[in-house]
């Protein structure tokens, strides 16, 4: 079965397909042809995942999810939330580090999530699924896996970075990974 994932981040597209597995192949949106820049205006994850997810189902007429995730810290106030991926005022991650890290600079409340939900349109109709995983940002980078603010987040209960683990243990605990089980549980529901 193939299944359109509404990204065109590479790195998002083969963490997800390890975790589906063979049995469903993904298409990104390049794989459809759909070059357009998808809006992402919401004021929650849920709110941008959906409008990604339905803006492909509304004009390609498949079947597709979307998702939108973020980094938010406690002291920061949430921040940057939904607008983890242009933080800094550009999609570069290495300056959207530097800037949380000046931010939190001496502060020892360090608390942070990284939550994703995802947007799944079947046959029309909309189904949620959300993943969090609590942790706490570090002082300095550290470790070259991953992307985004994987360097500067070490997990609850762990005392590497997401950026030091191998991919195939971030993915087993990962924001990502637990809403995307949700997912797996849902079509392996609705497609075996």
């Amino acid at each position: 079965m193939e299944l359109v994932f509404a990204s065109n981040n590479q790195h998002k597209v083969d963490e997800v397909q390890a975790m589906i597995g063979s049995n469903i192949i993904l298409k990104s949106l390049n794989d459809i042809g759909c070059l357009d820049e998808i809006p992402e205006t919401g004021d929650t994850f849920a709110e941008n995942a959906g409008q990604k997810s339905r803006y492909v189902y509304e004009r390609y007429h498949i079947d597709c999810f979307a998702d939108d995730s973020g980094l938010e810290i406690d002291a920061l106030g949430g921040e940057p939330g939904v607008n983890s991926a242009h933080y800094s005022g550009s999609r570069d991650f290495e300056d959207n580090m530097s800037l949380v890290l000046e931010r939190l600079s001496g502060k020892t409340d360090r608390k942070a999530r990284f939550k994703t939900v995802i947007s799944m349109i079947k046959g029309g109709k909309e189904h949620l699924f959300e993943g969090s995983i609590e942790g706490n940002i570090t002082l300095q980078r550290s470790g070259s896996k991953g992307f985004g603010y994987d360097p500067i987040f070490v997990p609850e209960g762990y005392d590497i970075s997401f950026a030091e683990m191998s991919p195939e243990e971030k993915n087993r605990i990962s924001h990502r990974a637990k809403a995307m089980q949700k997912l797996i549980s849902f079509l392996n529901s609705e497609y075996s």
